[in-house]
């Protein structure tokens, strides 16, 4: 009896919990996303939103890391390591940037499509630093290879082509405009994340990483806000729409996604959280249609199942690489959507 018990309490841990915290993680990503885009019509400052979320999200962590490492030691810390980190902060902050702007022009629907592509800019990168072999008779390189094309293909149709939803065979330049930003909001994360494996390697206490990247973005964040943004009336919060917005992107973006995903992580590897992210899509789409209103297009559709096809394909030659190695690389940042 005592053993049945155990064995339900183990499979609860390591199978149900990672995978309802999984689902929760990208719902919130795209309530963040569903909740911006909403709140958008009151002019929010991009800039000065940023900052307030990237505070927020620090508010909510700084407890968590003396909880955690209340009791043990803290390797210490190099200023090569620090300056690191501020350079990834900062490529972290603009991809959070273009993802909030693309929102305004995009959608939800169009920002968790184009987070598909990040297996495959991440591959591209990696091979570029020459992080990455390809060996071009192997099978796992041809998926990865062909799954990256395939991802690039389905971003420019879910980008150029609307279908006939719109009963027009133009797309408006809002949307042209918007596809760009998050497909480059998407191409920074992954080079933040390709950079951000180099760090891990010399640095390896997670937690401690992710404090020294929040209290660099949040620097970064300040100083760009000061700098774009003079009117102080504009900083000013009220408590509407805009705030709640924050408050939850902040909590969401900013902490409990990074916590929760690094727990999966480390419990059941990165293929596993990666498998979730193409969940996003549907997700925004039900939301989409339900809070904002929006009419679901066939160029929406075919491009998201084409990503979606590529970055199944990316991830699998990665994992089955991996497998044959008997070893994985573990991102640990994952996007602060808006965002990612």
């Amino acid at each position: 009896m005592g053993s049945n018990e155990d064995g339900g309490r183990l499979m609860m841990y390591k199978d149900a919990l990672p995978f309802a915290g999984m689902v929760m993680v990208e719902c919130a990503l795209v309530g963040g996303n569903t909740l911006y885009k909403s709140a958008s019509i009151h002019r929010i400052n991009s800039y000065v939103f940023t900052f307030y979320v990237f505070l927020i999200g620090f508010i909510f962590l700084l407890p968590c890391l003396f909880i955690l490492h209340r009791r043990t030691s803290i390797p210490p810390i190099k200023i090569s390591f620090v300056a690191k980190i501020f350079v990834l902060s900062l490529i972290m902050y603009l991809s959070q940037l273009f993802g909030y702007i693309g929102l305004k022009y995009g959608s939800p629907t169009l920002s968790s499509i184009m987070s598909n592509l990040s297996p495959a800019f991440t591959f591209v990168l990696a091979f570029v630093l020459r992080m990455e072999k390809v060996h071009l008779r192997s099978y796992t390189s041809q998926a990865k290879i062909i799954g990256t094309l395939l991802s690039i293909l389905g971003a420019i149709i879910a980008t150029l082509y609307s279908g006939p939803a719109l009963l027009s065979t133009s797309v408006s330049m809002d949307w042209i405009i918007g596809g760009f930003l998050l497909a480059g909001q998407y191409f920074l994360l992954s080079f933040a994340l390709v950079a951000q494996a180099k760090i891990l390697i010399e640095y390896s206490v997670d937690l401690i990483v992710v404090f020294v990247f929040s209290i660099s973005g949040l620097f970064v964040a300040g100083v760009a806000a000061l700098i774009m943004v003079r009117d102080l009336e504009v900083w000013k919060l009220k408590l509407d729409v805009v705030s709640a917005t924050i408050l939850y992107m902040g909590f969401s973006s900013g902490f409990f996604n990074v916590v929760v995903q690094i727990w999966v992580l480390r419990l059941k590897g990165p293929v596993y959280v990666a498998m979730f992210k193409p969940l996003t899509i549907i997700i925004a789409v039900v939301m989409g249609v339900l809070i904002l209103g929006d009419s679901l297009h066939l160029g929406s559709v075919l491009g998201g199942s084409i990503i979606t096809i590529g970055f199944y394909g990316v991830v699998w030659g990665k994992a089955k690489e991996e497998e044959e190695e008997g070893a994985f690389t573990a991102p640990l940042l994952g996007p602060r959507e808006d965002g990612s």
